[in-house]
């Protein structure tokens, strides 16, 4: 998982709330289980006039030139500003690999649902919880100019040349986003440990690590 740094981007406004992780990602994008290539279908039916599937050259599509992500100063947004209870629906993590394969980092809200929570912070996606007045500030910001935010996890600050707002993270969470550390990440920071309690119960319980091959 790449470290988390400080993120100085432009914001991407989805004014809605109650967006679900099946309008994140369709249902018939997720047959694969590799965690890239999902970019090109995020909000794949807002973002496409016509129904698309699994194989099809995306290029070749009719894009909706009102949906947001279709809008040239967007481009490259790396913070997406989202309402109430972003991600809700299914606990697919493919709407995380969708979001962070587009090039998304910074997810903003005043709530998440939350196996999404879960599944971001787990994949180095920051979901900020905002309280909703200062939501709308941001919105009323965005859009109508390019407006750019500068998030800083480590002072946990959310900034602009004039405001600054500080947001919560569990302690823990926040230790794995900035150490690029996934799951599998921490479990191997205690490798020599593992090795060396397999040595120690190898001896003390052979039997248990015999193969039908040592009985031949």
């Amino acid at each position: 998982m790449v470290p988390f740094c400080t993120i100085h981007s432009v914001v991407l406004p989805l004014d809605r709330a109650n967006v679900d992780t099946d309008v994140i990602i369709p249902k018939q994008y997720l047959k694969s289980i590799e965690r890239s290539g999902f970019g090109a279908n995020l909000f794949d039916d807002w973002r496409y006039l016509e129904p698309g599937k699994p194989g099809q050259d995306h290029s070749q599509r009719q894009i909706n030139p009102d949906f947001v992500l279709n809008q040239r100063r967007y481009q490259h947004a790396q913070i997406l500003l989202a309402r109430d209870n972003f991600a809700c629906g299914s606990s697919r993590e493919h709407a995380v690999w969708a979001l962070m394969d587009y090039g998304f980092r910074v997810v903003i809200a005043p709530s998440f649902a939350d196996i999404f929570y879960s599944n971001a912070g787990k994949n180095g996606l920051l979901a900020v919880r905002l309280d909703a007045a200062v939501v709308d500030r941001l919105f009323s910001y965005s859009r109508n100019q390019v407006y750019r935010l500068k998030i800083d996890l480590q002072q946990q600050t959310i900034s602009d040349d004039s405001n600054k707002w500080s947001f919560a993270i569990d302690p823990f969470l926040k230790h794995c986003l900035l150490s690029g550390l996934d799951e599998i990440g921490l479990i191997l920071q205690h490798a020599d440990d593992i090795r060396a309690y397999e040595a120690r119960r190898r001896q003390a319980a052979p039997w248990l690590f015999h193969t039908e091959k040592d009985h031949a």
